[in-house]
């Protein structure tokens, strides 16, 4: 354990030691981190532990999907989507249904040996994207606004979408493998998206309460103001898997139900949580490269890595391109949200949830084929999104779109 931390030590520190030349490169901090874990990972110098369904692994993994649900949701307006056809709007409702659609059909024939929900559960666990494997996307100046704002919005959002999506077909295709009757499906899955809601807006509200309504009193300090968006999110975390519901859930209401009643406050009191994502985000990457991504190259077949292929590239574009559909956008811009769908954080989450409590008879193929497209997407849309960010702003410059457009320009949502 002693040499665990100090591997994943020395990698913060090296990292931080360049982080600012590699800043807006094409080499992004996801590719380092997974890089340098399958470098100490089980694969090469063994200085990670191999327990791929470990506790720590799983509470890592879990706090840092909680710190950016919670983040992301809470200064994310969601009023603002609503009554707009905006291309955020278009991608989560259109394009995110469409996109696990297209995973699964693919899956079917591809992945032969998967029954049908287990093709469901995939495309499911591959759709939320992560807008952190080509952050230069959605913080690059020169990009069109309304551009970042959409991959930013939809990365921040599809998440907690898929969260009660991924439970549902987990569910089903327990049921089916009759690991618990259809009852036992129901009540469990009510009982995770119910108590997950609840537990949410109980830590929403008492964040709320102590950062604005404490705050008016003058009875916090400054630096504890930090504090309380964190702890909210612990807080919907815990008191959600405490009364059975799902602690994710809870952490994407809670930190809805913070922003709104909030105001979607700024960086007096969201620096801290932001700060601990990035943290946990890239440790996260680091154990991944060193317990899941190694083990799972042994397991990659030629379907497997088509699959993967397939699924950064046609089952996301395709979809897309149907949402965008009379949206007037040009084919760069099409092909550029297209594109830019990265799979990362929530995925692995994800798969390591079914690593618990799955049980299904072709889980070791769902993860391999889970594993190797996030893997994939980490080197691809890594190395991609510094040169095409700069060639879509070029193009952009040299090609302005109508400033007010009324399908394009109709969302309010705050720039994250």
């Amino acid at each position: 354990m002693h040499w665990q931390l100090v591997s994943i030590a020395l990698i913060l520190l090296a990292f931080a030691a360049v982080s600012g030349r590699l800043d807006g490169t094409s080499v992004t901090a996801p590719m380092v981190f997974t890089a340098a874990g399958l470098l100490v990972g089980v694969k090469a110098l063994g200085l990670v532990e191999p327990a791929p369904g470990g506790h720590e692994v799983k509470l890592l993994a879990e706090a840092a999907l909680t710190v950016v649900l919670f983040a992301e949701a809470s200064r994310t307006d969601l009023g603002a989507l609503s009554g707009h056809l905006s291309l955020p709007a278009r991608l989560l409702g259109i394009g995110l249904p469409f996109t696990i659609l297209a995973g699964f059909l693919v899956a079917l024939p591809l992945l032969g040996a998967l029954d049908w929900p287990e093709a469901l559960l995939l495309a499911v666990i591959l759709a939320p994207t992560d807008a952190a494997l080509g952050q230069v996307v959605v913080s690059l100046p020169r990009l069109p606004g309304r551009i970042r704002r959409t991959l930013s919005v939809e990365s921040g959002l599809n998440d907690g979408i898929c969260v009660p999506l991924f439970f549902i077909v987990l569910a089903v295709a327990q049921a089916e493998e009759e690991r618990m009757g259809w009852r036992h499906a129901v009540r469990f899955l009510l009982e995770k998206i119910g108590y997950g809601v609840v537990g949410g807006v109980v830590a929403g509200g008492a964040a709320w309460a102590v950062l604005v309504l404490a705050g008016r009193r003058g009875s916090v300090l400054p630096a504890w103001l930090q504090m309380v968006p964190l702890a909210g999110a612990a807080l919907a975390f815990g008191l959600a898997e405490a009364i059975g519901g799902s602690g994710f859930i809870a952490a994407f209401v809670g930190g809805a139900t913070f922003g709104a009643l909030a105001a979607h406050p700024g960086e007096e009191a969201s620096y801290l949580i932001d700060e601990a994502g990035v943290l946990l985000g890239a440790v996260t990457f680091v154990v991944f490269g060193a317990i899941l991504l190694g083990p799972a190259l042994g397991d990659v077949t030629w379907s497997i890595a088509l699959y993967a292929v397939l699924s950064l590239t046609a089952v996301r574009m395709v979809p897309v391109a149907i949402s965008l559909v009379g949206s007037r956008s040009a084919l760069p811009t099409v092909g550029f949200l297209g594109w830019f769908g990265p799979r990362g954080l929530a995925s692995i989450i994800f798969a390591l949830i079914l690593v618990e409590e799955g049980g299904l008879p072709h889980d070791g193929l769902i993860l391999a084929a889970a594993f190797l497209t996030v893997g994939l997407s980490v080197l691809a849309h890594g190395v991609t999104a510094a040169p095409l960010a700069n060639a879509y702003a070029d193009w952009a410059e040299a090609n302005p779109e109508p400033e007010q457009s009324p399908v394009l320009e109709g969302s309010r949502v705050s720039e994250t």
